[in-house]
């Protein structure tokens, strides 16, 4: 490791990132922010998974002050965070086969609707499964993951395939192998992981295009506003009470 604190490589190592995923992903972010503006303007439902940490930035872009209303969390019970115990049977669950299709046959999404999966890996069968069974039922997928796995691991689904290969737009958050930015000689292994902070940029740079991509069209996007500012729970009201059949985090 270079000069500088440990805490200015890493920002180093993130801002770098997420230079690369705006210069060489902005054409799949664009693509991925109007596949879910066709998708709110058809009256489709929007919807976002993410297993373990992965789950972090599926939870980011859902009921959020400043987000679409309309994106809602698909969980599957014990893979959505570390809140789980012990927190290795998410890890554990993302393997099983079988799992994903019992959580989408039993889910309300349909054809018509629109999935983002997020997967770092992309190797695991709960995510696999979940793009494959998806689009069988209809849906659009969009997969955000670290392409390198594929070509650098093994596939742990029974196709041997990766997530990126069952969706139609793929968002590539360029995080190498291992997740571990920063290397010391003092210290065994790689560590300071910056797939949480791409990931999510990536995902709120797609939830922008959508807003300003509905508004070009004289739609005027779905969005929270923070109930921390004076009239955020009226305005949040009316979006939910307008779009409600298509809000699916509420009672």
């Amino acid at each position: 490791m270079s000069d500088g604190t440990p805490a200015d490589l890493f920002f180093d190592a993130a801002i770098g990132l997420l230079q690369r995923v705006r210069d060489e992903e902005a054409e799949a972010i664009t693509a991925a922010g109007t596949l879910l503006a066709d998708t709110v303007a058809a009256g489709g439902r929007l919807f976002a998974f993410g297993a373990g940490h992965s789950s972090l930035a599926a939870q980011d872009v859902v009921y959020r002050a400043g987000g679409l209303a309309l994106m809602n969390l698909l969980a599957v019970p014990g893979v959505v965070g570390v809140d789980v115990t012990p927190a290795t049977l998410g890890s554990a669950l993302e393997r099983v086969d079988g799992l994903a299709g019992a959580v989408l046959d039993t889910s309300p999404l349909g054809a018509g609707d629109a999935l983002v999966i997020i997967s770092l890996s992309g190797r695991n069968a709960l995510p696999v499964e979940m793009a494959l069974h998806a689009r069988a039922l209809g849906l659009r997928v969009i997969g955000v993951t670290s392409v390198a796995y594929a070509a650098e691991t093994t596939s742990r689904h029974t196709t041997g395939t990766f997530l990126k290969d069952h969706c139609d737009i793929v968002l590539d958050s360029k995080i190498a192998v291992g997740d571990a930015e920063l290397t010391l000689d003092t210290i065994p292994a790689p560590f300071a992981p910056a797939s949480t902070v791409v990931t999510t940029a990536l995902l709120q740079a797609v939830m922008a295009t959508t807003a300003a991509t509905l508004a070009d069209r004289g739609i005027e996007p779905p969005l929270l506003r923070s109930g921390n500012v004076d009239g955020g729970h009226e305005w949040n009201g009316r979006v939910m009470t307008e779009y409600g059949d298509r809000i699916f985090y509420r009672h």
